[in-house]
């Protein structure tokens, strides 16, 4: 059977993992929320702040939403969406569906977060996303048939609307927007994960988490020009986001702390001087 090009991602990232080269490089951490309008589609309450999915960029510019499938359908063609699907709720730590599991169809994510990651055969993960409300899991084959590529688990409580494959297959032969939403959001993801690669096979563990912190920023009010990674994360995070270890992202950062480009309190750092940051990892 011939291979997908995510298979060959992923397949690529496996090899990688066993020489011990990477292991994750993609989060979605608090981040630049914006509001919807409550009255789009009143069925599925996306009246909350939307949380973009976050992916590391090359250069570390900012991130940009990506496709809002359910966004992009009517009121009508929603209300048959949710009519047909499959309402499910998981707390935090409970699982869509594992690595290996037989592919049963395709989750839209009505709210919530959700983090897809990949393990190798010796156990080391690669996080692909954190996806929030809008976007699905259940890709690439989301029409049904084989094993899940990877794994997808709620990071805070999460709803989702699961459809099963012949079902999606049948609601996109008759629904132009839902076919297209689902094209663009398989192509958003294909560009993420085709990035993934690349910035695994290009840059150093160093260059990954400056890159990722001044992906992560947003200016600051204090006047000066500072930048502050949004919401507060752990080293450990930091870490499994870069594909690093938790001891190395802690010598990453006093090193950077100690040049002055940022500075640090509790979980949440401060960037002092953004254009030094990234041409230290550029």
């Amino acid at each position: 059977m011939a291979l997908t090009m995510l298979d060959c991602v992923l397949r690529t990232f496996s090899i990688f993992l066993l020489h011990g080269n990477i292991s994750t490089w993609t989060a979605n951490l608090d981040m630049n929320n914006r509001n919807r309008d409550a009255h789009d589609h009143p069925a599925i309450g996306l009246n909350a702040a939307a949380k973009r999915a976050v992916h590391l960029t090359e250069s570390g510019s900012s991130f940009t939403q990506g496709p809002d499938i359910l966004s992009m359908l009517t009121s009508d063609e929603l209300a048959m969406l949710i009519d047909e699907g499959k309402e499910t709720q998981y707390r935090k730590g409970e699982f869509f569906f594992q690595q290996g599991d037989v592919h049963d169809g395709i989750h839209f994510i009505k709210s919530g977060r959700v983090r897809s990651y990949y393990t190798s055969s010796a156990g080391r993960e690669v996080t692909l996303a954190y996806w929030p409300a809008g976007h699905f899991v259940g890709a690439p084959q989301i029409l049904g048939g084989g094993e899940h590529m990877w794994t997808s688990i709620a990071v805070e409580p999460t709803t989702g609307l699961w459809l099963p494959g012949e079902t999606l297959r049948r609601l996109i032969m008759k629904t132009p927007n839902l076919a297209i939403a689902v094209i663009e959001g398989l192509v958003y993801k294909s560009m993420c994960y085709t990035a993934l690669l690349q910035i695994m096979g290009t840059q150093s563990k160093t260059s990954r988490l400056c890159h990722l912190l001044l992906t992560l920023a947003t200016p600051n009010s204090d006047g000066k020009g500072h930048l502050v990674v949004s919401g507060h994360h752990s080293q450990e995070e930091l870490a499994n986001l870069v594909g690093s270890t938790r001891q190395s992202v802690s010598l990453y950062l006093d090193k950077f702390e100690k040049q002055g480009l940022i500075e640090r309190w509790d979980d949440q750092i401060m960037i002092l001087n953004a254009k030094a940051l990234r041409q230290f990892g550029d």
